[in-house]
């Protein structure tokens, strides 16, 4: 097992999978061998694979916490949340001492948004081994999701001096504050970056993280510049159909009309969630959390809950129980630790695409679709990565045509659901009057007025968000219009835009 191992972390997986073939063949009940092919079946995005793999390694070794971690993380992947999270629970429930276990299991907790229960296992382990990159960057992403930014900073600053390549603790470091003329690590990125020993992945990771401070101190050529690098690397080591993606959003629109609404038996009741949807980097975790701060509410974070439940129930308009389709997403909200009883938040961002699933569904839900000046969206959208997710993001054409059919999308449900079910609320707004808008927000939700979503900054609650530093900031006004000092990189996203909207749009 020892050389499949060596060939899986080598990146050769088809070698570690002939060796597994061959263990198996004469040690069928090798809980290590199915172990293993769990991981390669997730590196291949077989999910439905892995988790029979990993179904198949704790049915042959109940009590190994590793093997559950896996299976938590087959479920994550496969969307069901609920079913993660119990796997989870059941790794902790066997944890060992080793170091590497409570480094799995601080990650598979932190990736669940389960952020403080991720943090004890994360500093075991830290503490067992303190010169372990690795451990130490997990520590910082969960101490960064519960605001302990200088814990972080210093965390990350350990793993750098470790492996000065290390581009995911440099990516992180770099997002939980601004740069500064005189305090960034642009010098020290830039000194790595000249090597030139960096794998795609983590050249694309730097790159980002270089734009972005950049950016910070107003070194804008640069900042473009290394955007502009990153977005061309990752757009070619991806397989993308942009065509695919704007077709899916047309089908929505032409199938999901008000007589097919009216169409649809009765959904379920039982759960009243508060949906925060919206592309990424527009407001949508300001939202969140402004609703957040109301003593009425608590948020489940970016769960993927509804199209998981979706998927297990079938994704054709017609014929679906939607009755059976709300439960299921009920119960796994309960089992993530939504309340049984009462409203709570979901701000999984692409449930924009769900919005009539939803109200069919869950007629008592209601969705706040957050919107954005469509060249601001569209710089913040490309100079962030997301990392498997939004692959429309990394070319401006293919940015500017997925904004305008979320526009279009936007428009549809904005015709066809009730009023006091949909709601859309611009950031630029929010920015402009928070007292005003944040009142807006809580009128929709149905309650009573609390000063305290005023100061929802100051709100200890996780944010499982990439916007989980800047939530722990006031409202602030600096991002508007930024797209501007960009602007002359930026004419592929604008002539596109410009086509369908007008010229005062995108002023």
């Amino acid at each position: 097992m020892f050389a499949a191992r060596r060939a899986f972390e080598t990146g050769d997986v088809t070698w570690a999978e002939q060796i597994c073939k061959q263990v198996l063949a004469f040690a069928p009940e090798c809980s290590d061998v199915w172990a293993l092919l769990t991981e390669t079946a997730l590196r291949r995005n077989r999910v439905d694979a892995a988790i029979v793999c990993a179904d198949r390694a704790a049915a042959l070794n109940p009590r190994d916490p590793t093997v559950h971690i896996l299976r938590a993380k087959c479920r994550f992947f496969s969307g069901d949340t609920g079913e993660a999270v119990a796997a989870a629970e059941q790794a902790s429930r066997n944890s060992t001492s080793a170091p590497e276990v409570l480094d799995s299991l601080g990650a598979i907790f932190g990736l669940l948004g389960q952020h403080r229960r991720a943090l004890e296992p994360s500093r075991r382990a830290v503490a067992a081994r303190p010169r372990v990159p690795q451990y130490l960057f997990n520590l910082a992403a969960t101490e960064r999701m519960l605001g302990q930014l200088e814990a972080a900073e210093l965390h990350c600053n350990d793993a750098v001096a470790i492996d000065p390549s290390y581009c995911l603790a440099h990516y992180l470091r770099s997002d939980l504050r601004i740069a500064t003329p005189d305090r960034n690590y642009v010098g020290e990125m830039e000194s790595v970056l000249r090597e030139q020993k960096l794998s795609p992945a983590d050249e694309i990771l730097l790159r980002f993280t270089l734009g972005r401070e950049y950016e910070d101190i107003g070194q804008y050529g640069r900042a473009f510049e290394h955007v502009a690098a990153a977005n061309e690397l990752h757009r070619a080591s991806i397989d993308y159909d942009p065509k695919a993606e704007i077709a899916e959003i047309n089908r929505i629109v032409g199938v999901q009309s008000r007589n097919w609404l009216a169409s649809c038996p009765q959904g379920c009741r039982q759960a009243k969630p508060i949906f925060v949807v919206g592309l990424p980097r527009t407001g949508t975790t300001l939202v969140e959390r402004i609703l957040a701060g109301h003593s009425a509410l608590t948020s489940i974070g970016e769960t993927s809950t509804f199209a998981a439940a979706l998927r297990k129930a079938g994704t054709s308009p017609h014929g679906l129980n939607f009755a059976d389709l709300g439960a299921r997403y009920a119960a796994s909200a309960v089992a993530i630790g939504g309340p049984k009883d009462g409203a709570f938040i979901d701000k999984t961002l692409q449930n924009y695409l769900y919005c009539g699933y939803i109200h069919a569904a869950l007629p008592d839900a209601k969705i706040v679709l957050v919107k954005r000046h469509p060249m601001d969206a569209g710089w913040a959208i490309f100079k962030a990565h997301f990392r498997g997710h939004f692959s429309f993001s990394y070319n401006q054409t293919d940015l500017a045509e997925y904004i305008l059919a979320y526009r279009r999308l936007a428009l549809h449900w904005r015709s066809m659901l009730p009023a006091h079910v949909y709601m859309e609320i611009d950031y630029e707004d929010i920015v402009a009057d928070q007292a005003a808008a944040s009142r807006r927000l809580i009128a929709f939700a149905g309650l009573p007025w609390e000063d305290e979503v005023l100061r929802f900054h100051r709100s200890p609650a996780p944010s499982a968000t990439a916007s989980a530093v800047q939530v722990r900031r006031p409202v602030y006004s600096s991002s508007i219009g930024k797209w501007q000092f960009h602007a002359q990189h930026l004419g592929p996203l604008r002539e596109r835009l410009g086509r369908e909207l007008a010229p005062e749009d995108l002023a």
